[in-house]
């Protein structure tokens, strides 16, 4: 095996421990030497797990050779975001405040992972509260973009990204509200999953603590990986069920043939921010990709996803995010009070104050809306959007000032809308140019990413985006 090991795929990796090729500790190690050289430079993982990864691995190894079950991800090398709860660690959420508030069990997604016999690696970089698309904070430092450090590598699941994009663990545990895992997934030339809310199982904070509504019906946890089988090998893990979120459906991952032919919508604009001319290119080829495969290509209007994205802000950031501001004021840090601040600036404009009874009319609307989405998706499965109308964002486009926050903000609403409505989307990288990726997004029904898998794999097989890459970054993350 003259290949590193840390190239590997999840799906390679876990058959090679399976079956006894390799070892865990040998693929563990492996990945562990690539951080050490990588993550230096980029800044993608806030904490390296190394002694408890290598004790996992050996435990793994013993259970193999006892002839015990062996999970999907049995011995496999994976890291997992620093805002989920992981037994006996901080969740720090990128807050300097919060760098003591050790977690007591593990939040029911990494369980999830543990039980899959995944072995976490280390914990990836996150926007100061999780709420930015660019990986900075006072606590762990910048997250760069492994392919330009000028640009954004996303967030908030920045650091995931760019880890596995890079080769520091085979698949990285993301969440998604608003285009946390899609948009550094694109930023960074990988795939990434934000499966149907319920699919993956989820908690923030105490048992017993509330959850908003927003976060109810919107927050969702999913995979990255460098592969679109790779994702599919995640989501397995993942999407186990679990008690402990009451909204969780045990679902099955597979779903029933379509009756009627393949056919693919094309959405490119819906009146909300022009596409830069790349981002077209990438949705014009992705559907030449799905026209040479024999699939069915019509583009649409949609004007629901316009309203989807202006209601996604005046239901979240216009009511919802009130508490998060306050303890933003108190604990955020400098880069996150002002991108906040500029958040609230566009809601303003867009929204004014949102009173009760609109705040009441917007979640009864919202339902509408999924209607509406729903029934379009029967006759087209498949619906291909860009993942943002503009390229990747140059560093802090979101703390410049107002008009260019507001410009940041419309650029992502085919992410937002989605994220409202409640579907499954599916980001894959389609070209390489400018020395940056470019990628689509790919929605689908309820519960059927099989669906979005299967067709990220024809865009998959034909692009020319390769993956581990060296970064391209001359000097080291403040």
């Amino acid at each position: 095996m003259s290949e590193e090991l840390w190239r590997w795929s999840a799906v390679r990796t876990a058959d090679a421990i399976s079956t006894g090729l390799i070892s865990s500790r040998e693929a563990v190690a492996s990945t562990l030497e690539r951080i050490q050289q990588v993550n230096p430079v980029v800044n993608a993982l806030a904490e390296v797990l190394a002694d408890e990864a290598l004790a996992a691995a050996d435990a793994a190894d013993a259970r193999r050779r006892a002839g015990e079950h062996l999970g999907p991800l049995h011995g496999v090398p994976v890291t997992t975001k620093i805002n989920s709860d992981q037994r006996g660690l901080a969740t720090t959420n990128g807050v300097v405040a919060f760098a003591k508030d050790v977690a007591e069990e593990d939040a029911p997604h990494i369980e999830n992972l543990r039980t899959a016999g995944a072995v976490v690696v280390g914990r990836s970089n996150t926007p100061a509260f999780s709420i930015r698309w660019f990986t900075d904070n006072d606590l762990h430092g910048r997250t760069l973009n492994p392919w330009d450090p000028s640009r954004t590598p996303g967030g908030s699941s920045g650091g995931a990204a760019a880890a596995v994009a890079t080769g520091m663990g085979t698949i990285a545990h993301g969440n998604d509200i608003g285009g946390s895992i899609r948009y550094p997934a694109a930023s960074c030339g990988v795939v990434g999953l934000r499966p149907t809310p319920g699919r993956v199982p989820s908690w923030y904070g105490p048992p017993e603590q509330d959850q908003l509504l927003g976060v109810q019906t919107m927050l969702v946890q999913g995979p990255l990986a460098r592969s679109v089988d790779d994702v599919r090998l995640g989501l397995r893990a993942l999407a186990t069920y679990n008690p402990r979120d009451p909204f969780c459906v045990p679902a099955p991952l597979e779903g029933p043939p379509l009756e009627h032919p393949r056919r693919v919508a094309v959405l490119r604009d819906v009146g909300v921010a022009a596409l830069d001319p790349a981002v077209d290119d990438a949705v014009s080829t992705a559907a030449r990709y799905f026209a040479d495969a024999g699939y069915e290509v019509e583009e649409v209007q949609l004007p629901l996803f316009a309203e989807a994205w202006r209601l996604w802000w005046q239901l979240v950031q216009g009511v919802e995010f009130e508490d998060l501001a306050r303890a933003i004021d108190e604990y955020g840090d400098e880069a996150i009070r002002r991108s906040a601040d500029n958040q609230f600036a566009v809601t303003k404009r867009m929204h004014g104050d949102v009173a009760l009874d609109a705040y009441v009319r917007g979640y009864a609307r919202r339902g509408t809306l999924v209607r509406e989405l729903q029934v379009f998706l029967q006759r087209y499965p498949v619906l291909l959007t860009p993942v943002s109308a503009e390229r990747t964002f140059e560093i802090d486009a979101d703390v410049r000032d107002v008009d260019r926050m507001e410009q940041v903000i419309a650029a992502q609403w085919p992410m937002m809308s989605l994220a409202l409505l409640g579907f499954p989307g599916l980001s894959v990288p389609v070209t390489e140019g400018g020395g940056l990726p470019i990628g689509v997004q790919l929605v689908g029904p309820k519960f059927r990413e099989d669906l979005l898998l299967d067709a990220g794999r024809v865009i998959e097989a034909r692009n020319d985006v390769a993956t581990p890459v060296t970064p391209n970054c001359s000097s080291e993350p403040r």
